[in-house]
């Protein structure tokens, strides 16, 4: 009688260890995943400012003293392929970020004629403290990024949906 107590206290302990261990296996596989997700979201979220940056730079430093010589879009591939751009790795398969900045140009003192050019008469007059219209020699752009990239964790990620993180800035110039 003392064996066969024994004999069924060991196999409970050991059906209790197999679910606990069932338990802890899971969350591991699940905060893994959600690891993986937040590490691509704040990728995105940094390739987005990083960009955003650049197009700063890039309209600062570029010659805009020339009608329609401004700079309208500056797109790229991080750690992988888009279909169509050579470069290492895949991100069609879920390995890669796409970056896609468009820039718009606000203000009259742009010789800008390209077709990001925002109409500033369909905007309301901004008038100082002696009733008179501001003058518009200031300009500023609108720098709108989008971070497209495919979740790896899906069975076909050729076939996954893009997951798109989008930042907007407005800088003067």
């Amino acid at each position: 009688m003392r064996k066969a107590f024994s004999m069924i206290t060991a196999i409970f302990v050991i059906v209790i260890m197999a679910a606990v261990s069932a338990l802890v296996l899971s969350l591991s596989g699940r905060m893994t995943k959600a690891t993986a997700i937040q590490y691509r979201q704040e990728q995105a979220a940094l390739l987005a400012r990083s960009y955003t940056e650049l197009a700063v730079m890039a309209v600062m430093n570029y010659d805009r003293d020339t009608a329609g010589n401004c700079i309208e879009d500056i797109d790229g591939v991080v750690n992988g392929t888009v279909p169509g751009v050579a470069s290492t790795g895949s991100s069609a398969a879920g390995s890669g970020y796409n970056v896609q900045t468009r820039i718009y140009y606000i203000g009259d003192a742009l010789p800008c004629s390209g077709t990001r050019k925002l109409n500033t008469a369909a905007i309301s007059t901004d008038y100082n403290d002696t009733g008179t219209p501001h003058s518009s020699t200031t300009a500023a752009i609108i720098v709108d990024v989008y971070v497209r990239y495919k979740d790896p964790d899906v069975d076909n990620p050729a076939t996954a949906p893009w997951i798109t993180y989008h930042r907007r800035t407005l800088q003067k110039i």
